[in-house]
This record gives C-alpha cells, structure tokens and sequence, in this order.
C-alpha cells in the first residue's frame, strides 16, 4: 500500500517527531521542579544560596542530557531508515 501506515516515508517523521516530544517532556518538568525547589530553598534559607544553586546547576544539566538524548535518536530514526 502506497501512502499507507506501513510506509517508511510516512512514519519516520512522525516517529522522530514522537521521539523528541515524549523525550523532552520528563526533563522539563524535571528542570521546571528544580528550580521550583530551589527558590523555595534559598527563600528559607538565603545563606546556604550557593550550595543550593550549584546542586541545582548540576541536577539541570543531568536532567538535560536526557532530552539531549531523546534528540539523538530522533536524528538517528530520521536519518538512518
């Protein structure tokens, strides 16, 4: 079937597109929390900004590779069938 579902030239773009989008989802809600938490941390305690911040800075960038992740092998599904 020409066109059809079973078309590799019509599901790959919605595969990657799938792929980038479900993949980014998790990380920024992750990102978006920690830094929710963060404020909330450094409003309690304004002394302790700097440690809170790195923490922060690290946990965002671990939860970052993820979506960069998901973005690789939306590439890869694009490119590669």
């Amino acid at each position: 079937m020409f066109g059809g579902v079973e078309d590799p030239a019509v599901v790959v773009p919605f595969a990657a597109a799938l792929a980038i989008g479900l993949g980014s989802i998790g990380p920024g809600l992750g990102i978006g929390m920690a830094v929710r938490a963060a404020m909330e941390a450094i409003g309690r305690n304004p002394e302790a900004e700097g440690a809170i911040r790195l923490t922060m800075i690290i946990g965002a960038a671990l939860a970052e590779a993820i979506a960069i992740y998901a973005f690789v092998v939306a590439i890869i599904i694009a490119f590669a069938i």
